[in-house]
């Protein structure tokens, strides 16, 4: 069998966790598939999965293999899209990450769009508040935000956010407007988990350490958590502008001189010049610039 076919198999079962499942993906039947991976593990010599009436688990060896299996399968779609032509019209599956609420806000507008202009083009879309691996999970542009760690990838910058300390109007009229920073430790404080799950909060550049006295795992539940009344939380402007435009949430501890984190795109070097990573980037660039977070100084005084 093709070595080319037996790797997407593989990759298949290895994602959908059985033989049967994988079949129905590549529209093939299951001996062909279960033949495909027994000639795999003969060539290579180890078991690629645990196997039992039941289901259908990657081996250490395979779980191994599999980053390297689908970054051969990415090497060879990558190159197949760049002959095709490197401005041509978007085609294909392209497939895009990024932090919930961002992805919803800004990224989802953009990808709606690009939906109706290219027919031949599909998206995958994974919104996710976790940094996923973007070469390894086959990604073409994620969208992160705040410091990148040095990497092979490139980055191209397109705006900033900064943290806001929020409390709905019930809660500050019962437990008093915090005045500096060191008064949040007598305050009821939300946390969260995840990417900004951080003990120590910054106001003007003193480290507070806090305790939450409720920790949420989502930021939509942070937000509907201050806005009932139940403490202050640590966000993001662009998660928490509408709230407080609206009167549902007020702004605390503003800093003189905030200190702002930046909004990426993220990809690696063989998706610079397909034609979806170039409009996706050109489009993310005006959004940005559109919604006023482009500008550093438009961010700090949002």
């Amino acid at each position: 069998m093709d070595r080319l076919q037996t790797l997407e198999m593989f990759v298949a079962v290895a994602d959908r966790g059985g033989f049967a499942a994988a079949a129905k993906a590549l529209n093939v039947s299951p001996p062909t598939v279960t033949r495909a991976i027994s000639e795999l593990e003969g060539r290579l010599g180890v078991s690629l999965f645990h196997r039992s009436t039941r289901a259908v688990a990657l081996t250490d060896d395979g779980a191994s293999f599999l980053p390297n299996a689908r970054q051969i399968l990415a090497d060879i779609q990558d190159a197949e899209r760049q002959v095709s032509g490197a401005h041509s019209e978007p085609r294909g599956q392209f497939y895009v990450t990024a932090p919930v609420m961002f992805g919803r806000l800004h990224v989802l507008p953009v990808i709606a769009d690009m939906l109706e202009r290219y027919e031949q083009l599909d998206v995958r879309m994974m919104l996710i508040d976790r940094n996923v691996r973007i070469v390894e999970e086959g990604i073409d542009v994620a969208a992160r935000i705040g410091p990148l760690t040095d990497s092979s990838l490139l980055a191209v910058p397109i705006g900033f956010v900064r943290q806001k300390l929020v409390a709905s109007p019930a809660y500050l009229d019962r437990h008093g407007h915090p005045d500096k920073a060191s008064d949040l430790t007598h305050h009821q404080i939300i946390g969260t988990t995840g990417p900004r799950a951080i003990s120590k909060w910054l106001s003007d550049d003193k480290p507070v350490k806090t305790k939450p006295r409720l920790l949420v795992n989502t930021v939509d539940s942070a937000i509907a958590s201050a806005e009932a009344g139940l403490g202050i939380a640590n966000l993001l402007s662009y998660q928490v502008d509408e709230p407080i435009r609206q009167g549902r949430l007020v702004e605390i501890l503003k800093p003189a001189a905030p200190t702002l984190l930046p909004i990426s795109l993220l990809f690696d070097n063989g998706r610079r010049s397909l034609p979806a990573t170039r409009i996706f980037i050109d489009a993310m660039k005006a959004r940005a610039a559109e919604q006023g977070l482009a500008s550093a100084d438009s961010a700090q005084n949002v």
